[in-house]
């Protein structure tokens, strides 16, 4: 692989995503030698002018570097997008830069940069596709497993190869090798197993739970995630609730918008659909510039009163629904 290339990895399919960066990761590793060195940064979190004196001053330790930066879709200002741009129009040599984005795209000028055999987008998959990834996991390990209980792992994980590959690896732990699998086997032991998540956080409070969504906040900070990390997480559903409540206004609601979207597991249209119920378009609006402004308010009053702001934001979030009486049918 040649040095001085620029990537763009971007969209929601994390598994496959991450598979292809692995894959340019290993390629650098063969051809240095193994003396790769690695950096990673997060828009929105680093400075980008440090970001680019990174990559303008050349390693010390190695001759071969990988720099990934992540939320690019966050680059936004010109004098950020102009130093990137300036970057990308002329890569150092000893230099592969990777921009990775859950979103279908970042800035324009910073996709017209990258070469076109440079750009991937990471589509979901289809529903036929999850379905044969589920059922030829388990049947690999060694346990036959029904339709409905396919069904069910897709139901109840998130919608990418990257969360069924952790879930399912962690259910065969606890699944009898050569018993065949229903979905009464799966749904009890998800129950168990799941870990909760800002995806998790989101469904409580799609479905205006909260008692249950304080109770998924206390255990996402009692595991040591990040109040950062936990509203980037409700950023990224909130702007999907947002494509969807458009999908639903301007009566384009159809399986097709909703792949595009980023939304064809049936689990992850329900919570919209329940969300949609609760917000309209211009309440989205207001939770994600609430969003905002608790990153702001998290990240200057340091972790003493993370438990308080973290429940205050959730009350909030919870309060502002647009109009929780019924609305349109918003379900497909």
């Amino acid at each position: 692989m040649s040095a001085g290339r620029n990537y763009l990895y971007i969209g929601p399919e994390i598994g496959e995503r991450k598979d292809a960066i692995d894959a340019i990761r290993t390629a650098l590793k063969k051809s240095s030698g193994g003396q790769l060195e690695e950096h990673s940064f997060y828009a929105g979190e680093t400075r980008i002018g440090d970001f680019a004196s990174v990559l303008m001053n050349a390693s010390l330790f190695s001759e071969t570097r990988l720099v990934l930066l992540k939320n690019a879709e966050l680059v936004k200002k010109k004098e950020d997008v102009d130093q990137i741009a300036d970057y990308l129009a002329s890569p150092a040599d000893d230099t592969t830069l990777i921009l990775v984005s859950d979103e279908t795209s970042i800035d324009k000028r910073l996709e017209a940069a990258i070469p076109k055999d440079g750009k991937r987008v990471f589509w979901e998959m289809f529903e036929d596709r999850k379905t044969e990834w589920v059922s030829s996991f388990f049947k690999r390990e060694g346990f036959p497993i029904s339709p409905d209980a396919v069904e069910s792992v897709l139901e109840l994980v998130e919608n990418n190869s990257d969360a069924l590959r952790q879930e399912c690896g962690r259910l065969i732990l606890f699944l009898e090798k050569g018993k065949r699998i229903e979905a009464e086997d799966i749904e009890r032991l998800l129950s168990h197993t799941r870990e909760e998540s800002a995806f998790t956080l989101f469904s409580r409070i799609a479905a205006g739970d909260l008692e249950k969504a304080l109770e998924a906040v206390r255990t996402l900070l009692a595991a040591k995630e990040a109040p950062v990390q936990i509203l980037a997480g409700l950023a990224w559903c909130f702007r999907r609730l947002s494509d969807y409540v458009y999908l639903v206004d301007s009566g384009r609601l159809n399986d097709f918008e909703l792949r595009k979207a980023g939304l064809s597991s049936k689990k992850a249209q329900r919570d919209y659909a329940t969300a949609a119920r609760r917000y309209d378009a211009a309440a989205v609006e207001r939770c994600v510039a609430l969003l905002a402004e608790y990153d702001v308010t998290l990240r200057a009053s340091g972790s003493a009163l993370e438990d308080t702001l973290m429940d205050l934001f959730v009350y909030k979030l919870i309060a502002d629904s647009g109009n929780p009486l019924a609305r349109a049918d918003y379900r497909l």
